[in-house]
């Protein structure tokens, strides 16, 4: 037996094992899809089975511990695979062409769940009356989506979401080394996806207790995120990434670009 013929029942095993991967970063980014336009409607109150301001009752104390639960889980699961030493353990039992697809599947499971389980906490802490008022403010919230979707197709939306890794590797290619890159909105403020979170969670014309723990403790979480990714950012980037944070805000665009 040559050494060709001994290599060749492997290749196609690879090759089914690329697609596989490919097909899995696929599910995953759909599963995401689905639970960001959830979220949209989660948030809003707009066509989705089960809203942030509904669902069975229960006491404020369960309510309470059952929402902080949920949110701290995600937070947890989202920083903590986030980091570059998990992945590098996590990559020693996955193909690192799926880890950010893995990512994005726990992440996407982990907000499913919230929507579930949270508890509605429907007391009014503020509710617009004004028809137009009403109107302008949840046109705002709309706004902050918009951001926050057009801000991942500014640096790169289907690497962000896996699809790009899976893609890669079904075609063999490697991926590209991290290009530092500042497009339109990062030209004014460092995180206009985090900004964009922001602005949707809080322009409501109508604000339950519920909506406004979950504004509270996903603002609170913003900061922690930007705090863990920015140090990800000097160490892959080093002293241009630290211009670039001296030169620009961090999500309030106050300063001025030199």
């Amino acid at each position: 037996m040559t050494e060709t013929q001994a290599i060749r029942p492997a290749m196609p095993a690879n090759r089914a094992l690329r697609f596989t991967a490919f097909l899995f970063g696929g599910v995953a980014y759909l599963t995401f899809l689905f639970t960001i336009l959830y979220a949209i409607g989660f948030i809003s109150g707009f066509a989705v089975p089960k809203a942030i301001d509904s669902g069975a009752k229960s006491g404020a104390f369960e309510a309470i511990v059952v929402n902080l639960a949920l949110m701290a889980l995600f937070a947890i699961q989202h920083s903590v695979m986030a980091r570059k030493s998990f992945k590098h353990w996590w990559t020693q039992f996955i193909p690192s062409s799926v880890e950010r697809s893995t990512y994005v599947l726990c992440a996407s499971l982990t907000l499913l769940l919230l929507f579930w389980q949270w508890r509605p906490m429907p007391d009014v802490i503020w509710s617009v009356q004004e028809p137009d008022m009403a109107v302008v403010i949840a046109t705002l919230s709309f706004v902050g989506w918009v951001i926050v979707f057009t801000s991942t197709f500014l640096i790169n939306h289907f690497e962000l979401f896996g699809l790009h890794q899976v893609a890669n590797n079904l075609a063999g290619r490697e991926m590209p080394p991290p290009v530092f890159r500042t497009p339109f909105f990062y030209r004014f403020v460092r995180h206009p996806i985090y900004l964009g979170f922001i602005i949707a969670f809080w322009a409501t014309p109508t604000m339950s207790a519920g909506h406004l723990l979950f504004a509270v403790v996903t603002t609170a979480y913003v900061f922690i995120g930007i705090m863990l990714e920015e140090r990800d950012l000097v160490d892959m980037f080093g002293d241009e990434y630290r211009r670039y944070r001296k030169r620009v805000s961090m999500l309030v665009p106050w300063r001025k670009l030199s």
